[in-house]
């Protein structure tokens, strides 16, 4: 079972302390299925890029899909982290791109990236 966690280490004061929060890949894919395939899939291009192998790969290089210049001029490599930033607020990571959704809840987040990093490139 793939997770994706994210630590909060930012507090008052100037301390430090983490706060994981970690998806289940499984509530992901359902979450996936329901609100981001309207616009994307796994393996096709769509109104968005495919998903597959998204992880570790850098923003605008998913062959076919017609991205912005901010996404392609960008030198973001997708992360768990800056997939929960983009998710969170597209136009705080990129201004310029084309994505007009955003998902509130942390936990929606997570899960969504789980189960994208369970999905690995074709061979």
């Amino acid at each position: 079972m793939a997770t994706c966690s994210l630590s909060d280490s930012k507090v008052p004061n100037g301390q430090k302390r983490s706060i994981s929060r970690v998806g289940d890949a499984s509530r992901g894919q359902q979450l996936y299925e329901s609100r981001c395939s309207g616009c994307h899939s796994i393996d096709d291009n769509r109104v968005g890029p495919a998903h597959r192998g998204v992880l570790g790969r850098k923003a605008g290089l998913s062959p076919g899909s017609a991205y912005s210049a901010a996404v392609k001029s960008s030198k973001i490599v997708w992360t768990e982290r800056t997939l929960n930033r983009c998710l969170a607020n597209p136009p705080s990571l990129l201004r310029g791109q084309k994505m007009g959704y955003s998902v509130g809840e942390l936990q929606d987040r997570l899960e969504p990236i789980a189960y994208l990093k369970t999905l690995q490139v074709n061979p």
